[in-house]
């Protein structure tokens, strides 16, 4: 399958006002496919969150090649969108300026953006809100209105960061099965970086397991849950004993970690 994002021996240092520097990451290669869905675990401080921004194009590597389509990322760009943890959305305007600003910064014709924003509103579920103002909402509405406004730009790459973090189980477990379905539905290549183990081999066709100090890549997942959802559901997947072994191997070695960090600290 052909690479839709490419980072090669990607380094990134940050350096501190006195002049300290921290390495944040170390030789990162990473392809992603086109259509892809990846998950990206590790513990806390291992980089995670500063690779998916190197990606959208807020940072800039170090040293090293990271590319979209085969071009050096330079910086944000509406190929790839980006998902928060907290929907940064507009809470002076409804769901429908919401989901319409990117078009409209793009500045296609009102029927067009009317059009794009319906079938938006229908495949999130959230027909007979679009008058509401964002802060009415509940955190899994507001989640739903935050995809709805990256899918309305149409991009290549949609880019997670922790977008179910803050949400109940219930909730939590229902936007994990939405996701799932925009991705079976738009074939876009998608990057997810969680805390959650359940929720990386509930969505990762492959799970990245990071390392921190400096955030290296550790181990790479191949596996069957993601493309399986199409006929199960999630609850019937997480009893299978394949995802039980996945779930405690990969939980024993972020723990490891854990308490490594901790014995050096």
């Amino acid at each position: 399958m052909t690479a839709k994002v490419s980072l090669q021996q990607v380094n990134k240092t940050f350096v501190q006002p006195d002049g300290i520097t921290t390495e944040a990451l170390s030789h990162i290669d990473l392809d992603i496919a086109t259509g892809e869905l990846v998950a990206v675990l590790g513990p806390s401080g291992c980089g995670k969150t500063t690779l998916l921004n190197i990606i959208a194009g807020f940072l800039q590597a170090s040293a090293g090649q990271v590319l979209c389509d085969n071009e050096a990322i330079k910086g944000p760009d509406a190929k790839r969108g980006m998902v928060f943890q907290q929907g940064a959305l507009f809470e002076w305007m409804n769901v429908r300026r919401n989901i319409a600003f990117g078009p409209t910064m793009q500045g296609l014709d009102k029927q067009q953006i009317e059009r794009r924003v319906d079938h938006l509103l229908q495949i999130v579920g959230l027909q007979g809100f679009d008058d509401k103002h964002t802060f009415e909402l509940s955190g899994g509405m507001q989640q739903r209105v935050s995809l709805a406004r990256c899918l309305a730009n149409e991009p290549d790459v949609i880019l997670m960061d922790e977008p179910l973090g803050a949400l109940d189980a219930l909730t939590r477990e229902k936007m994990q099965a939405l996701i799932l379905q925009l991705w079976r539905e738009t074939g876009k290549t998608i990057l997810l970086i969680t805390h959650s183990v359940e929720e990386a081999l509930l969505l990762g066709q492959r799970v990245i397991v990071m390392a921190p100090r400096p955030g290296r890549i550790h181990s790479i997942y191949d596996l069957p849950f993601a493309d399986s959802a199409e006929h199960q559901n999630l609850r019937s997947i997480k009893k299978q004993p394949d995802f039980q072994q996945a779930r405690d191997e990969i939980l024993g070695l972020i723990w490891e970690m854990e308490e490594q960090i901790m014995g050096t600290a």
